[in-house]
């Protein structure tokens, strides 16, 4: 035997209960930061999510658990605003806000669009870059919060926001 406690593995039908209402609030204030544009409801986009964590495996952990619940809502406002981009236009010239230098603000299905797919790209380059993105835009979270999430120290945080946010802003040009 060596020791060794062997790992916890929630499921995510065990964990949505406790973490409800905290889900819904992230879920709030993302769909604030997406201004006047109607996507889905703040409950939608926490039952969306729950289906889709409910296909993984397992969560070894709170965080683990709230890191994936950003990713899939995440993943479900960029499909729900690829179908309305789709039903509505067909495509065309994206647009993108940012507001100020402290949050990521998206006005329109195509700016969520493009900061999706910016972010694909700077995953490939540079993916701690776009996990702290992630985390802060989509998550919700704080910089503290994002810090304790990624296993990394408050001031590189601040710093990968700093650069992240100015690789947005070259990449989706000068848009921001």
């Amino acid at each position: 035997m060596t020791g060794v406690a062997p790992e916890v593995r929630l499921l995510a039908a065990e964990l949505l209960p406790a973490f409800y209402d905290q889900l819904k609030n992230i879920a709030q204030r993302t769909r604030s930061r997406l201004g006047g544009n109607q996507t889905l409801q703040t409950t939608a986009l926490v039952h969306e999510a729950f289906l889709r964590l409910r296909q993984s495996s397992a969560f070894t952990d709170e965080t683990h658990f709230l890191r994936a619940a950003a990713l899939a809502m995440r993943h479900a406002l960029i499909n729900y605003a690829a179908a309305r981009v789709t039903d509505k236009r067909g495509g065309g010239q994206l647009h993108l806000t940012l507001s100020d230098a402290e949050t990521i603000g998206v006005d329109t299905d195509e700016g969520l669009l493009a900061l999706n797919e910016a972010l694909e790209r700077l995953s490939t380059q540079i993916p701690r870059l776009a996990e702290v993105i992630e985390c802060r835009f989509f998550g919700g979270y704080s910089e503290e919060d994002t810090a304790r999430t990624l296993g990394l120290s408050l001031r590189t945080v601040q710093r990968d926001c700093l650069k992240a946010r100015a690789w947005l802003y070259r990449e989706l040009g000068g848009t921001l």
